[in-house]
């Protein structure tokens, strides 16, 4: 008896999880150090709009509008753009930078040779 309440709290609780909807960041910045973040809807996604030399947007978008013509029509002052969509926590970030990602190809293999794995 114990043990089907059990299954039927963890059935409801992943039930209630596929209706959550995701947190992106939002702002518009040029060094790519932002750090608001919005709740969406459902079906939105994280948008990251990347203006040629110049700034960088980022927020909720639908995921049905995640092609190049509606995210220019949004974004009509940009001539030159690229952009990205994605559809988890947080994934609008800024990437690492080169010298962070080599920092972490150093050190990565010196931790793992302290260690003892090679």
């Amino acid at each position: 008896m114990k043990a089907s309440v059990g299954v039927c709290v963890v059935f409801v609780l992943a039930l209630l999880g596929l209706g959550s909807a995701i947190k992106c960041y939002n702002c518009k910045d040029y060094t790519g150090a932002c750090s608001k973040i919005k709740d969406c809807y459902y079906d939105d996604a994280c948008l990251s709009v990347y203006e040629r030399g110049g700034d960088t947007y980022r927020q909720c978008i639908k995921y049905s509008e995640c092609d190049y013509s509606t995210v220019g029509v949004k974004f009509p002052k940009l001539s030159s753009f690229k952009f990205s969509c994605c559809t988890s926590d947080l994934c609008n970030s800024a990437p690492l930078s080169v010298s962070s990602r080599s920092v972490v190809a150093i050190l990565l293999p010196l931790a793992l040779f302290w260690w003892g794995v090679f």
